[in-house]
């Protein structure tokens, strides 16, 4: 797919990896939605950006929220692609010093990166089956993010692993579903990146995992994920797949 004179949205776009594809978005010509619910990080991007760029405020697992972000792409043209990047972190041990995991810490990580993933997608690729398709035949792609800890979570991260092993799970049968609309999905397993999510973690984990990577033996940089979100849009081959960015990375238990 070709991303200039395109329509895309992006979700959690106003920060980290998801401010990242929509900067990419932008310099390769395409028009992008921002849905986040961070208004001022947002409209800092937005003019950073300029008239190529819009946003919109948006939870993920809001059904009328997600609708009013399609419906606003849509006002500029055909729904071409999203690109999944809102969550959050929730890290709890099983048995704590006084309680057990809080349920409603499983449950809000789960709504927002698994549901929310979903919520977006579902209704994003009704939008896209409706449209024509382009001269290769494609109607629209999904890209998904995931985490290297669907793979091997470390200790207290059991919500945080069965919401991205949730992405991660339903990514070929969703590709298998929209293949008869031409609709790609694709899910990205990113390493440890420099976003404000790895910034909210203890210096000592930050430290931990700055130079586990066999090589490079750093965090990845956001702009890195773009280019992978770039490569997605435009190999038409890439479809139903997981792809593990992560510089050979293998989380260890702690």
């Amino acid at each position: 797919m070709h991303i200039r004179d395109n329509i895309f949205i992006v979700s959690g776009g106003a920060s980290g990896l998801g401010a990242a594809a929509v900067r990419m978005l932008v310099e390769e010509g395409g028009r992008v939605i921002v849905a986040d619910l961070n208004e001022e990080a947002a409209q800092s991007l937005i003019d950073e950006c300029g008239t190529a760029a819009s946003y919109v405020n948006c939870d993920v697992t809001s059904e009328t929220d997600v609708h009013a972000v399609v419906q606003a792409a849509q006002q500029h043209g055909p729904l071409r692609g999203l690109v999944n990047c809102a969550g959050v972190l929730g890290a709890e041990r099983v048995v704590g010093r006084d309680h057990p995991h809080l349920l409603e810490t499983f449950e809000r990580v789960i709504r927002v990166n698994l549901v929310g993933t979903f919520n977006m997608l579902r209704v994003c690729a009704q939008a896209m089956a409706h449209a024509a398709p382009l001269a290769d035949g494609e109607r629209g792609v999904i890209v998904n993010t995931a985490s290297i800890a669907a793979f091997e979570g470390q200790i207290g991260q059991a919500a945080y692993s069965a919401s991205k092993g949730g992405v991660v799970a339903m990514t070929l049968p969703i590709a298998r579903d929209l293949a008869r609309h031409a609709i790609r999905c694709v899910t990205i397993a990113p390493g440890s990146f420099e976003t404000p999510m790895l910034a909210a973690l203890s210096p000592e984990a930050q430290h931990n995992l700055a130079g586990q990577a066999p090589f490079p033996a750093r965090f990845g940089r956001p702009s890195e994920f773009a280019q992978m979100v770039r490569s997605i849009l435009q190999n038409q081959m890439l479809n139903g797949a997981t792809i593990r960015l992560d510089g050979a990375l293998r989380l260890q238990p702690r």
